[in-house]
């Protein structure tokens, strides 16, 4: 079956945001007045991204310098000739959300022997130049919420727990986030994992697999969704299916379809980042390196849980 995702908005953000934005080629107009910072971005369908350019494009509005951003279109490749290009444009700086965090080292390398700062966010790249990695500690916030997933099956669900996964295998920093979860839940005879399922970070795919992951365990009563487009496709896949008494899920990124879910009582807990300040801290970061500034190596973002307890200050945002 296929979703019909849809599109909310924040504050406008979709359809008046992405004036500087393009997923064909990263050209741009150099204005000598002000310096010219360039996102290079996974994709714009999921809101996550979505709010990370539109904290990026304030905080440049702000410094008075212009944001063009890329989007990548989930191909890794095209990253890389992204930054090639910015660095011949003559960019002053580079946001880099990477898809492939070992396979653009040697763009991220290229633009800093160019002279021309990058700083990474979200997915975590391996020792390099870059000038800082910026988002939030994904084995300390998937190690969280599992202990919540272990305290809430324990008071809520008869203390046993039949737990499928929705990942992105070809996302490091989920794969992280996976394995955060997966340790606290190590040695506990009451949490049985019966099957790990990749959605590539793409809802649709998500979707289908937490389709497959349900079909093939009828008795599955719990999911883990490692970031937006698997949970969005994990909670797609249980109301397309009937199983909103049966299966709680917990997992990563709201969207209006998981305040929905927490609503409606099967969406038990999510973890929430706030990409928007992720992007604002990238554009800081880069004018603080071209003003002759300093800045930390790894600039941390807080996470919270949301539950039906706390989700009612988020609701304004996403609805």
């Amino acid at each position: 079956m296929t979703l019909r995702f849809q599109r909310r908005t924040l504050f406008g953000l979709v359809s008046g945001l992405m004036l500087a934005s393009t997923s064909l080629s990263p050209a741009f107009a150099q204005d000598a007045a002000s310096p010219t910072y360039a996102m290079v971005q996974i994709n714009q369908q999921a809101l996550f991204f979505n709010q990370m350019i539109y904290g990026a494009q304030k905080a440049a509005d702000e410094a008075g310098a212009k944001l063009v951003v890329f989007n990548a279109n989930d191909d890794p490749a095209r990253q890389n000739d992204a930054i090639e290009t910015y660095i011949q444009q003559g960019v002053d700086g580079l946001i880099v959300i990477a898809i492939d965090v070992n396979g653009i080292m040697p763009a991220v390398e290229a633009a800093d022997k160019a002279g021309i700062p990058v700083v990474a966010v979200d997915a975590i790249l391996p020792e390099g130049p870059q000038k800082a990695q910026i988002g939030v500690d994904n084995a300390e916030a998937g190690k969280m919420i599992g202990e919540y997933m272990k305290t809430y099956v324990g008071e809520n669900m008869d203390g046993k727990a039949v737990l499928g996964i929705v990942g992105a295998l070809n996302s490091f920093i989920q794969n992280v986030r996976q394995e955060g979860f997966e340790n606290v839940l190590k040695g506990d005879d009451n949490i049985e994992t019966v099957g790990v399922v990749d959605g590539r970070n793409i809802q649709d795919e998500a979707l289908s697999a937490a389709e497959n992951l349900i079909t093939a365990n009828p008795n599955l009563n719990a999911i883990y969704a490692t970031g937006e487009p698997a949970l969005v496709g994990a909670i797609a896949a249980v109301e397309s299916q009937g199983k909103q008494d049966s299966v709680k899920i917990f997992g990563w990124d709201l969207t209006a379809q998981a305040i929905d879910g927490i609503d409606a009582g099967f969406v038990t807990a999510v973890v929430q980042q706030d990409p928007a300040a992720m992007g604002a801290a990238a554009v800081k970061a880069l004018e603080t390196i071209r003003t002759g500034g300093t800045v930390e190596a790894s600039i941390s973002v807080p996470i919270e849980i949301v539950t039906k307890e706390n989700v009612d200050p988020y609701r304004e945002t996403y609805n």
